[in-house]
């Protein structure tokens, strides 16, 4: 088998002795190394308050098979001595020195930016390692009742006459009646995909259907059914043993908001420290400008005080927050206060609660500070799988507003971005970051990839590969779109021409996947082979090896190197099928 032969370490418990360190504690950590590479001493750099320091790692056996041959392990013990603490290993071969990083093996020095990372900040709540996230937004998932009265600036729309407005006049305004006790009413098909947790965009008043222009963050909007109806939502997942996230703009409100419209009508209003007022002018900062969307001062106490208020009285309904634009919360030029409130925030939510973070880019810097737990990984997950498996008839302006559409790479760039992307952030957060293949931000992963097979096989590597798996409500029926607004299409419940029941099956047996194997919730991540058309990885834990093969097209096959017994799509033996798109599991047999 042609695979990255190179030594390996992560983060997960097969390397590191203690998943939740404590400041101060002595942390076991393991490396392994194939024969071939000659590998003939190992020291671990750490860094101590900022000066690096060695220590000597012993060669050790541990009852763990390679691939092609034993390999060899390192043993290492070092002290969690600050908050985070960086790591990396020095290797000695016979053609001279080494480095390994969470980036991979090196033989040029190269700066601390992706060293491995002991995180002794409190650590995510444990149900979030094994959750699958479904999200859902509310106006376009279910209703339990006819339209009542509607306010002024919705417009009506026909749940399966009316297609969705993709952009332009009546965007935000169309309007399809979803509530919250349609949510409830299929419980029964969200749990059917393995989905335990729920996850919500804005339930608050507004003056738009995605609500994220809040008038209040004091109750749930009477259009979804009010406070009660989300007790009654929250009531039936906690039954089911499932879980309800909220969604939170901490960066801006909606003009109508209380805080706000006291801020505007009086120069002297207390409320006027929330946001940004020009004194001369009278005008204020707003989200990208858009005047709708006032943004909040963090440097103002009242801020502070109102959002830790707000956060917390959802607790008990809702078990944590997504957190819209967590990347522009706080900063406005100068002024940078992000990640000391997402710290505070944090603390203020406890230790039961989840916090992930809004990143359409590059979150990395804003990770393992002791704020948010993870963010929504479209750099790292959602982009590299678009242009590995992108359709050839795909014609988008741009990826969440990167120019120029979607482009297409081969295994070995989409590789590249995966590590890329995972070198910078500890296991921890890479763990706990949602990756998704699409949001009610994006196009649908069915319109990017232009074929079913290659949706699928998307959504084999978003079961198979670490983090957070979170479903788009709809995709697990092949709908369509070619923006987020476009994208927001009401669920086919009565529309049979629109349910692809085939992928309807395979969300079901992949997600089924994830939620039975323990080393694709919790074991490490080792990359095998890389060409363009085919990804193998191993994801292990100490107990068992499950083997991946992803194939977007026919290829050669590949020898495996030992037995495997087929898991999902493959049959026992020792070579990689060479047909495709296709996604294989194997466990490995000793």
């Amino acid at each position: 088998m042609r695979y990255i032969g190179e030594p390996h370490h992560d983060g997960s418990a097969l390397y590191v002795s203690e998943q939740a360190p404590e400041l101060g504690s002595r942390v076991t950590l393991w490396l392994r190394a194939p024969l071939a590479v000659g590998v003939t001493g190992v020291h671990v750099r750490t860094v101590h308050d900022g000066e690096p320091r060695y220590f000597e790692a012993s060669r050790t056996s541990r009852d763990i098979r390679g691939f092609g041959g034993t390999d060899v392990w390192w043993r290492a013990e070092i002290t969690a001595v600050n908050p985070v603490t960086p790591y990396r290993f020095l290797l000695t071969t016979g053609r001279g020195q080494a480095w390994l990083t969470a980036a991979g093996l090196v033989t040029h020095d190269l700066t601390d930016a992706s060293d491995f990372r002991l995180v002794c900040h409190q650590p995510p709540p444990a149900w979030m390692a094994d959750t699958i996230v479904y999200q859902i937004f509310p106006d376009r998932f279910d209703r339990s009742r006819p339209m009542g009265e509607l306010p002024d600036w919705a417009q009506p729309r026909d749940w399966d006459r009316d297609p969705v407005i993709p952009s332009g006049p009546g965007t935000a305004e169309q309007f399809y009646g979803g509530d919250l006790d349609g949510i409830v009413q299929r419980l029964d098909h969200i749990e059917s995909l393995g989905a335990d947790t729920v996850y919500l965009t804005p339930i608050w008043p507004a003056r738009s259907n995605h609500r994220y222009d809040a008038a209040s963050f004091d109750t749930v909007d009477p259009l979804l059914g009010g406070d009660a109806a989300l007790h009654r939502l929250s009531d039936a997942l906690h039954a089911r043993g499932m879980r309800l996230l909220g969604d939170i703009t901490t960066n801006h409100c909606g003009d109508a908001h209380e805080w706000f419209t006291a801020a505007v009508s009086d120069v002297n209003a207390p409320e006027r420290e929330m946001f940004y007022f020009d004194p001369e002018t009278g005008d204020y900062e707003s989200w990208w400008g858009v005047k709708s969307l006032p943004k909040l001062n963090w440097a103002s106490e009242r801020v502070r005080a109102a959002m830790r208020e707000v956060l917390t009285k959802w607790l008990g309904p809702l078990d944590g927050w997504r957190v819209d634009v967590a990347n522009m919360t706080g900063r406005l030029g100068a002024v940078d206060h992000n990640h000391e409130v997402a710290a505070m925030l944090r603390r203020t939510l406890g230790p039961q609660a989840a916090f992930i973070a809004e990143h359409n880019h590059d979150a990395t810097p804003d990770l393992d500070r002791d704020g948010w737990h993870g963010t929504l990984n479209y750099g790292g997950f959602t982009r590299p799988v678009w242009t590995w498996l992108r359709g050839s008839e795909l014609d988008l302006e741009h990826f969440l507003g990167v120019p120029g559409g979607v482009p297409a790479r081969d295994g070995l760039a989409t590789l590249a971005t995966f590590r890329s992307f995972a070198a910078h952030m500890s296991w921890r957060s890479y763990r706990h970051s949602w990756q998704l293949l699409d949001s009610h931000d994006s196009p649908r992963i069915r319109t990017v990839t232009g074929s079913r097979e290659r949706h699928l096989l998307a959504l084999g590597l978003q079961a198979t590969l670490p983090g957070t798996p979170m479903v788009f409500a709809g995709s697990e029926f092949g709908l369509t779109g070619v923006n987020g607004e476009h994208s927001r299409t009401p669920m086919p419940w009565n529309r049979p021409a629109d349910q692809d029941m085939v992928t309807l099956a395979g969300y079901r047996e992949l997600l089924g996947l994830r939620r039975a194997e323990p080393a694709l919730r919790h074991g490490g991540l080792r990359w095998l082979h890389a060409d363009a058309d085919c990804l193998v990885f191993a994801r292990e834990t100490y107990q068992e090896t499950l083997l991946v093969s992803a194939r977007r097209a026919p290829g050669e096959p590949l020898a495996i190197g030992m037995r495997a017994e087929g898991v999902h799509n493959a049959g026992d033996g020792d070579v990689i099928p060479g047909d495709g798109p296709a996604l294989r599991v194997w466990r490995l047999t000793h």
